[in-house]
C-alpha cells in the first residue's frame, strides 16, 4: 500500500508540473490528475518503489548531480564526432566493457548514458552484465585494456551509474 501511495503522489506531482501553464489548475484538472496518478501509481508501484527503490531521495540527488557531468561529456563527444566526420579519421568497432555493476537499474543507466553520447552505441548486455558498445574510434591501446578498463568510452559513467542504481 505504501508503494502505491508513494508512486501515486510522485505521479500526481509530475502531472502538476507538466500541466502548469502559468495559471492555477482548475478543479477538472486536479480531478483528472488524481485519477491518472492513481492509475499510473498502481501500474508503477512495483517498478518505482519495490524493485528499483527509485523513491529514495539519495538516488535523485545523485542523478541530478550526474546531469552536469553527462552534459559535459556529451558536448565533448559532439566535438569529437564532428572532428572525425570532417577529417575522416573513423575506426569503428565493437568493444566489450565490464563495468562491474550489480543491478539492472545501474546497467540501464550506464547503457543509456553511453547510447546518448554521440559516437557510441550500447549494443548488448550478456549474463555477466558485460556491455558491448559500438564505438566510432577504437584504438589499439584500448583493445589491450578491454574488458577491464572503459574510461575512453564511458568516462566516469559506471561510477555514477553505481551511485544511482545500487
Amino acid at each position: 500500500m505504501i508503494a502505491f501511495i508513494a508512486s501515486a503522489v510522485f505521479c500526481f506531482v509530475l502531472w502538476l508540473l507538466l500541466t502548469f501553464n502559468g495559471r492555477m489548475w482548475g478543479t477538472d484538472e486536479i480531478i483528472a490528475g488524481i485519477v491518472m496518478a492513481a492509475i499510473a501509481g498502481f501500474a508503477a508501484r512495483k517498478i518505482f518503489v519495490k524493485d528499483f527503490k527509485l523513491a529514495n531521495p539519495k538516488r535523485w540527488i545523485f542523478f541530478l548531480a550526474y546531469l552536469p557531468r553527462f552534459f559535459f561529456e556529451m558536448a565533448k563527444a559532439n566535438f569529437d564526432v564532428a572532428y572525425r566526420v570532417l577529417t575522416g579519421r573513423i575506426r569503428p568497432g565493437i568493444v566489450k566493457i565490464s563495468p562491474g555493476l550489480k543491478t539492472d537499474l545501474a546497467i540501464t543507466v550506464l547503457a543509456n548514458s553511453i547510447t546518448l553520447t554521440p559516437g557510441t552505441l550500447s549494443v548488448d548486455v550478456d549474463e555477466e552484465r558485460n556491455l558491448y558498445v559500438h564505438w566510432i574510434n577504437v584504438k589499439d591501446e584500448v583493445l589491450e585494456k578491454m574488458p577491464r578498463e572503459c574510461r575512453p568510452i564511458c568516462s566516469t559513467f559506471p561510477d555514477w551509474a553505481r551511485r544511482i542504481g545500487e
